[in-house]
């Protein structure tokens, strides 16, 4: 069998158990997950596939691109939890062969390319949004496309014109994916590039011409339809409050500092942090550029550009800068081939992977201690017990392997780390869902009482409600603040909004968060409604509130 097949087959099969297996067992979690889906689920509602839907009206947060490809999935498996997840992990897959194919363009050796491409898919942050429903995968891998497309024809230059014209549709359809910067990351990543090796020339051909003109014709029509049609709605929701707004003011004010994306990058590359720091500390130190193979410099500058591109918004987030972490990939697996491979470094792969053992092996205690801590929330302790166990076994494993020098087989027994967690999801999943999802909560709601009217809920449980029940909703948050991007919803933000919703409601339910219970238990002796606590299920209240008829004389 072809080399190139037979890695490729493997890193299919490999990413599929990673990324795609189970991906059904969590029903979808609050409050990111449900906003896609429930968007993909209105827009199947209001029949229309060019504008998204929430909450019955038009939303503009999110371009097209994302609700498109669900409600395909829709119609091949339904609108359910897998069918929903299906789309970042294909994605996902196709990000993995991606760097596979850099590495091979790049190194000119299959192996090393299948190391790089199992580095990336077996990281933290790859896996976890491989399996989470966002925008950021589908957007990463049109970049990750859009940067292959042109080191293909930068490192084969007959195909110079074809692979330009390639580059630019995926940067359109990373537009379409989330935004402005689908285009302006990978045009200064090479941009960059060319300069730094003086051919700035390379672009002066007529591929740039036609894929200028193409990915205009990719990306564009959406947005002008939707300018067209909705004018400054549009407008300011999605260019000033969705990206201008971000750039001068935090979301989350907490990750608001400057070692946040740096301390990001290093904690969800794990479990190949040690070999990440070491990789760019080499690099740099090492770096010449008359010498150096043009992957080299293209992957320091994907990384320079794509961190300095969000470091500088106060609205941060770790998903944000994932654009950035195939170029992670193919400079880790490159430092984990040689050093697994060559004698003279051996030393040092061995040290980085004891310095990793170790960290490690911190892990089945920090278990142990949660295991006690939080035993109240297990309905069964023996899967816990069977994770610490199968952990400490493959500590056991990987630690012989390193000891014994057999590298390339430590290395496969890294990356099985994470994947090793999500084998206990299937034997926790009862115990995990009521605190990640509002399904039990909404189903158990609707099943017992009679549910005929607008319910209330906390903002974080508020898009699952409407997922799950299809019912009318409102915020009931007292005092507190609206979304960053508001919502087309009642929010009750007062306890004389409160209590002049409750007035029109024979009987108004609710799903809260702990906070808020003492918040409507306040309004209800203060304005004459009686408030019941129905059920907890997870960390979800369910109350009902109604007015005491008043006493006659």
């Amino acid at each position: 069998m072809n080399k190139h097949l037979r890695y490729c087959l493997i890193l299919l099969g490999t990413t599929y158990f990673f990324f795609m297996f189970g991906n059904s067992i969590l029903s979808l979690t609050n409050p990111d997950e449900v906003f896609y889906t429930l968007t993909a689920k209105e827009m199947v509602q209001q029949h229309t596939w060019t504008v998204p839907y929430l909450f019955g009206q038009p939303q503009f947060e999110k371009p097209i691109l994302l609700y498109w490809f669900m409600r395909i999935a829709f119609l091949i498996f339904g609108i359910t939890a897998f069918a929903a997840r299906f789309i970042p992990a294909f994605f996902g897959m196709i990000g993995v062969l991606a760097v596979y194919a850099f590495g091979v363009l790049g190194f000119k050796n299959e192996k090393k390319a299948f190391i790089c491409a199992l580095t990336l898919a077996s990281g933290g942050l790859y896996i976890g949004l491989a399996r989470t429903v966002f925008t950021d995968m589908i957007f990463s891998v049109f970049i990750f496309l859009s940067l292959l497309a042109f080191f293909w024809g930068y490192t084969r230059i007959k195909h110079r014109n074809f692979s330009l014209i390639l580059a630019f549709i995926a940067s359109g359809l990373a537009v379409l994916s989330k935004g402005p910067l689908g285009f302006f990351i990978p045009f200064a990543i090479i941009t960059a590039f060319l300069l730094i090796r003086k051919d700035i020339k390379y672009l002066f051909c007529k591929g740039t011409f036609f894929g200028f003109l193409l990915f205009l014709l990719t990306c564009l029509p959406w947005y002008i339809m939707m300018i067209t049609k909705y004018g400054h709605s549009f407008t300011h929701e999605f260019f000033y409050n969705d990206h201008y707004r971000r750039l001068i003011e935090a979301e989350h004010a907490f990750n608001d500092t400057w070692y946040f994306y740096p301390m990001s990058i290093v904690g969800c590359f794990f479990p190949w942090s040690v070999f990440l720091l070491a990789a760019l500390f080499l690099r740099f130190k090492n770096f010449k550029l008359e010498r150096e193979k043009p992957i080299y410099l293209f992957s320091l500058s994907w990384i320079i550009i794509t961190l300095c591109a969000f470091q500088f918004a106060h609205s941060k987030l770790v998903s944000y800068i994932f654009p950035l972490f195939a170029a992670l990939g193919i400079l880790s697996g490159d430092l984990i081939y040689d050093l697994a491979l060559k004698e003279n470094k051996a030393k040092l792969f061995k040290a980085l992977s004891l310095i990793t053992w170790s960290i490690l092996a911190i892990i089945p205690f920090g278990l142990i201690f949660a295991l006690f801590k939080f035993s109240d929330y297990l309905s069964s302790k023996t899967p816990a017990y069977a994770l610490i166990v199968l952990f400490v076994l493959w500590l056991g494993l990987l630690l012989r392997f390193i000891l014994k020098g057999r590298y390339f087989k430590a290395v496969y027994a890294f990356s099985c780390m994470v994947p090793i967690f999500f084998s206990i999801i299937p034997f926790v999943k009862n115990d995990m869902e009521p605190y990640l999802s509002s399904k039990v909560a909404c189903e158990y709601l609707m099943k017992n009482y009679p549910v005929e009217n607008t319910i209330l809920t906390s903002k974080f449980f508020l898009r699952g409600t409407r997922f799950y029940t299809d019912h009318p909703i409102a915020a009931f948050s007292p005092y507190g603040k609206n979304y960053f991007s508001p919502h087309p919803i009642l929010f009750l933000d007062t306890d004389e909004k409160t209590r002049d919703f409750l007035d029109k409601q024979r009987t108004t339910y609710f799903i809260l968060n702990h906070n808020s219970v003492d918040d409507l238990e306040r309004v209800g002796k203060a304005y004459n409604f009686k408030v019941t606590l129905l059920k907890v299920i997870g960390n979800e209240y369910l109350m009902s509130a109604e007015k005491i008829a008043a006493k006659v004389k």
